[in-house]
């Protein structure tokens, strides 16, 4: 524990925030987070705020992955998450993201005022509806996390990487991870941490690929995961690019700061100024636009990812703007070339020898520089902004990763469970009855390397609807003691084009750190957790307890007093939408009685039967509820009389559901109707969530 507060200087803590083990030493926590990544984090964060002992390892002295030392704090935000969306016009933060993630954007908007003024988005890119520097970003983050540090529920170990996991297999049992072997980047030494969880949370998986856990690389086959769009064979160079940011700022004209060409500019093929573009070409109604819009157009590449504005006038782009470079390939008009900003597309990060990916990583950093060296030829006066990246040259501290080594996991997540070509008319993709985190991103976005064979993925193929996060794609299929987060997790390189994005990764960090604690807590792998009812119900009350989303509504706020009943029992498939065509729970709407007949039989797992002597007369065989009706009716639960009538239509009372839950579930009534007045008034949707929820924990002896 810390006597005072800790201090910070430009993103980074004092060097008392940081714990720097000696050579041979062991130490030993509850839960081990192994990388510098968004969700390493948030999971870090979330585990720490529960009074868990934890520690964090990672590359640098930096914490935030994407938002930081990746240059890129433009978060790519998908349509729902942006102001004022949903027909209910809540701003999508109140539905989309947690409060945990809100008080960051909100940070992040009070630290950078324009001029005085705190606005929605204070760098004004046009791509994100909210945009920082990467030290605005580290600031926030390091205020949220520090009062861990402070308190000691967090020990923070920089300039480390894993170099050999430790196992331990009982007889007859399943491996299991205990603890990790890391190498001090700086000092050579090496030191030992053992943990009851670790959570895999690297930026490319390797505590995947040191261990030797089962895991994918690259794109697969059709064989290993079942997606129709794959081909039969494994390819796995094919993989997305990777980028290095490139922090610039606009100067006036004439004082711009030359950055140099790399050495091989226009001679490497990765560094060659034909297949760079300062121009952007664009679609208006399906047809090219006439002329491309220039670097510095309001909806050009420089405002594209804008991190900073000195006008409150966010399409006006002036001297003192800051921008990060992070621009992919694109065609130059039509039948034009495919030409590409500063992605990296010649080799790939995963499944090389850490030599190559040395070689990887410095060739695409020089492809960033020649970018900009390119930029600046073209008449442009540009100033690298080095004290924005912790760099000299205003170029990223480390590449931003869109695709890692991903575990082989309980629940994959398929292109078949997210694309919108599979769920017609219906405005959600697959919602995972074991879900603990939901994510919108309006397609799937592959970066591809130059690799030949990339999956074509044509219209609604590549669409993704607003999709969940199932917890058995955080739980590895063979491995106990370990849970899969950031971009290691269960999805395949399709899936992982949407599952890759900042609120994505920030809400599978939050999942993974809660999944760690309650199996901490509850003494349990979290495999049982994902397996057993009772223990799964747990979690996601937990989980929406902190106000984190695990099913789609856009009319529920994470403030909403009945939040946590309404998103649990949607997930469990017991209350959901009136509808499959949009995303609204209509709260206030009443109830009927065949949806609390339905409602009851799944709570009950009693099974939907369809007797030949029907019990009520007004409900005939062909009714969509009729067989939960009779079930209910099977059970004793309700009569008709000489064939009488349900009129399952008509609404029910809060006193008629107060009747059912006394007769089903006697010991939950007094607990079920706490809240609930129990009258002649129609029963709300929202109340029949909240008295089922109360139920089902009964139901599981929760």
């Amino acid at each position: 524990m810390l006597t005072a507060p800790l201090r910070q200087h430009n993103g980074i803590f004092e060097d008392r925030a940081f714990t720097r083990p000696a050579p041979n030493s062991e130490l030993s926590c509850a839960i081990l987070v192994v990388g510098g990544s968004t969700a390493a984090y948030t999971a870090a964060l979330v585990a720490a705020r529960a009074n868990l002992s934890v520690c964090l390892v990672q590359p640098t002295q930096i914490l935030g992955g994407q938002f930081t030392v990746q240059a890129l704090p433009a978060s790519d935000d998908g349509d729902l998450l942006k102001e004022r969306a949903g027909a209910f016009h809540r701003a999508g933060e109140e539905f989309a993201i947690s409060p945990l993630q809100r008080w960051f954007r909100d940070r992040q908007r009070q630290l950078q005022p324009v001029q005085g003024e705190v606005l929605q988005n204070p760098g004004g890119g046009w791509v994100s509806p909210i945009c920082t520097s990467p030290v605005v970003s580290a600031i926030a983050l390091n205020e949220a996390i520090a009062p861990c540090l402070e308190r000691g529920t967090l020990r923070f170990i920089p300039f480390a990487e894993p170099v050999e996991v430790q196992f331990v297999t009982p007889p007859g049992g399943r491996r299991r991870v205990t603890g990790v072997v890391f190498q001090d980047l700086q000092r050579g030494h090496r030191f030992t941490i053992s943990a009851q969880i670790t959570i895999e949370a690297t930026d490319l998986g390797d505590l995947l690929e040191v261990g030797n856990i089962p895991s994918r690389v690259g794109q697969e086959t059709r064989e290993e995961t079942g997606e129709q769009a794959l081909p039969k064979h494994p390819l796995p160079e094919c993989q997305q690019s990777f980028t290095y940011g490139a922090v610039i700022e606009l100067a006036e004209p004439g004082k711009g700061k030359p950055i140099g060409a790399p050495p091989g500019y226009n001679v490497a093929p990765w560094l060659l100024a034909a297949d760079f573009e300062a121009d952007f070409w664009t679609k208006s109604g399906g047809q090219w636009e006439p002329q491309p819009r220039p670097f510095l157009h309001p909806f050009g590449i420089f405002r594209y990812r804008r991190l900073i504005r000195v006008s409150t006038q966010e399409k006006l782009v002036k001297p003192g703007d800051v921008s990060v470079l992070n621009w992919g390939q694109h065609q130059h008009g039509e039948g034009g070339p495919m030409l590409c900003g500063n992605d990296y597309r010649v080799g790939e990060l995963v499944g090389v020898s850490r030599e190559e990916r040395k070689l990887h990583l410095k060739q695409g950093r020089d492809r960033a520089r020649a970018y900009v060296h390119y930029l600046q030829q073209r008449g442009i006066p540009l100033k690298p902004r080095g004290d924005l990246t912790w760099t000299a040259d205003g170029i990223a501290l480390e590449p931003y990763i869109r695709e890692a080594r991903r575990g082989i996991a309980l629940t994959p997540i398929l292109h078949e469970d997210v694309a919108k070509a599979f769920f017609p008319d219906q405005a959600r993709a697959r919602c995972f009855a074991d879900s603990v985190g939901i994510g919108q991103y309006h397609y799937l976005d592959l970066h591809g390397n130059d690799r030949q064979g990339h999956a074509s993925l044509p219209g609604d193929k590549v669409i993704a609807l607003p999709f969940t996060l199932p917890v058995g794609s955080l739980v590895p299929i063979d491995t106990d003691g370990l849970v899969l987060s950031s971009k290691s997790l269960g999805t395949t390189h399709i899936t992982n084009a949407a599952y890759r994005m900042h609120p994505v990764e920030w809400a599978i960090g939050e999942a993974s750190g809660y999944l760690a604690a309650l199996a901490v807590w509850a003494g349990v792998q979290p495999r049982a957790i994902a397996l057993q009812e009772p223990l799964l119900r747990k979690l996601q009350g937990l989980i929406t307890r902190n106000g984190i989303p695990i099913f789609w509504f856009d009319d529920v706020s994470h403030s909403d007093p009945d939040f946590e009943p309404i998103q649990v029992m949607a997930t469990a498939g017991i209350v959901r939408s009136e509808t499959t065509t949009d995303l609204h729970f209509r709260p206030e709407n009443t109830v009927t009685r065949a949806v609390v007949s339905t409602a009851m039989v799944k709570l009950l797992n009693l099974s939907p039967t369809t007797p030949d002597q029907p019990t009520f007369s007004d409900v005939p065989k062909n009714h969509w509820a009729h067989p939960y009706i009779e079930a209910l009716a099977a059970a004793g639960l309700i009569a008709g009389v000489g064939r009488g009538r349900f009129a399952p239509e008509s609404p029910i009372t809060r006193e008629q559901l107060s009747f059912l839950v006394k007769k089903a579930a006697p010991d939950a009534y007094d607990r079920a109707f706490a809240r609930t007045p129990i009258d002649r008034q129609s029963l709300r949707r929202r109340e029949l969530s909240r008295v089922l929820y109360e139920v089902m924990k009964v139901v599981l002896k929760n």
